[in-house]
């Protein structure tokens, strides 16, 4: 009865282990998908930053915040559209080179949290509300609904800051 007993325990002991490893190698992918989603976000959403187009398309927003306004007292139009893309693009790439150096992927995770946290406050400071269908809580198609998928990207921009911080040095 005893190594029948033991028999059962090395079993689930092993099948415990798999499971674990499993687990662990599915977290694993999940870790680079945010990370590599994160950097394809930024550089594309980046490099639409130098197009005449997208630069148009987010005056509102820009000029409607507080913390981002100021841009287009300093530079023009086009010019405040490449300093946010130049700075998203930058962003991507220290996250990648944050693969390999553990201070560059806390650097990078830092700018993305500061990257998402701004255009997430868009919601508040631009008019997003749509008022055909009642006001608050729903959301106009721009900007409303276009901006809401930067409180995942926030927090996809955090756990990498946890993993990054957690990593060893």
């Amino acid at each position: 009865m005893s190594a029948t007993v033991q028999s059962i325990q090395a079993s689930i002991a092993a099948d415990s282990a798999n499971d674990r490893t499993i687990s662990q190698q599915i977290s694993r992918i999940g870790d680079h998908a945010v990370l590599l989603s994160i950097v394809t976000v930024l550089v594309w959403i980046g490099a639409m930053k130098f197009t005449a187009y997208e630069a148009g398309a987010i005056e509102g927003l820009v000029a409607s915040s507080p913390l981002t306004a100021w841009l287009y007292t300093v530079f023009s139009l086009q010019g405040a559209s490449n300093l946010i893309g130049s700075a998203e693009i930058a962003t991507a790439i220290v996250l990648l080179v944050g693969i390999r150096y553990r201070p560059a992927a806390i650097a990078g995770s830092l700018a993305a949290i500061a990257t998402f946290t701004v255009t997430l406050s868009f919601l508040f400071t631009a008019p997003g509300w749509e008022a055909s269908l009642g006001g608050f809580p729903a959301l106009s198609v721009v900007p409303g609904q276009f901006l809401l998928k930067d409180a995942v990207l926030l927090a996809a921009a955090i756990s990498l800051l946890g993993k990054a911080l957690s990593r060893q040095r």
